[in-house]
């Protein structure tokens, strides 16, 4: 994957070469409605989103928005990709929250859901903490590579076996920035 990465990091793949999946208002219309879900499930109380970093950043903030009720976010940073497209089957936390789960409504947002090792780690960290109820918000699930099942209370969109980048979803740092989602080229990256 070396000179995978060594090409990419010294010219990505423009967009224009990129298939768009899902489009930026397609993602702005059902973002918005999985707020009023939230906000209609969880009427006259508060929430605490809690995103996955660094791919729920641009979905958490949009989903923040579209809420309307007291929201305070947080965030866990976790590792789990050996060589930056399969999953290793391995999950560590590089980042916990900063405060307290305990007795609150916790959210789990998370960008794309895959095998679900990384939901299924977690939420049982979530459940450590105690909180009064828990919900997972997921933009994309892709349940082609599935080894856990995972249930999602607020799913965005379910895609194909894909490659994606876009709204956050990277390859090797590049690509978070696009607005829409998109396939990335097999030659852009190596499954070797």
């Amino acid at each position: 994957m070396g000179t995978t990465m060594n090409r990419l990091s010294a010219a990505p793949v423009p967009a224009s070469r990129m298939e768009v999946l899902i489009t930026r208002d397609q993602i702005t219309r059902r973002v918005a409605e999985m707020g009023r879900e939230i906000t209609r499930d969880f009427e006259g109380q508060s929430v605490m989103l809690v995103g996955v970093l660094k791919g729920a950043t641009i979905f958490l903030a949009e989903l923040a928005r579209n809420i309307e009720l007291d929201a305070t976010f947080d965030f866990f940073g976790v590792s789990s990709y050996a060589d930056r497209v399969r999953q290793s089957g391995e999950v560590r936390l590089t980042k916990d929250v900063d405060t307290s789960l305990e007795g609150r409504n916790v959210i789990l947002v998370e960008d794309i859901l895959d095998t679900g090792l990384t939901m299924n780690y977690l939420k049982n960290v979530v459940m450590t903490h105690q909180p009064r109820s828990f919900k997972i918000a997921v933009l994309l699930d892709k349940p082609a590579h599935r080894i856990q099942p995972i249930e999602v209370d607020y799913l965005g969109f379910t895609i194909p076996d894909v490659f994606v980048v876009g709204y956050g979803l990277d390859y090797a740092e590049h690509y978070r920035n696009l607005p829409d989602i998109c396939i990335l080229p097999p030659d852009a990256y190596s499954l070797g």
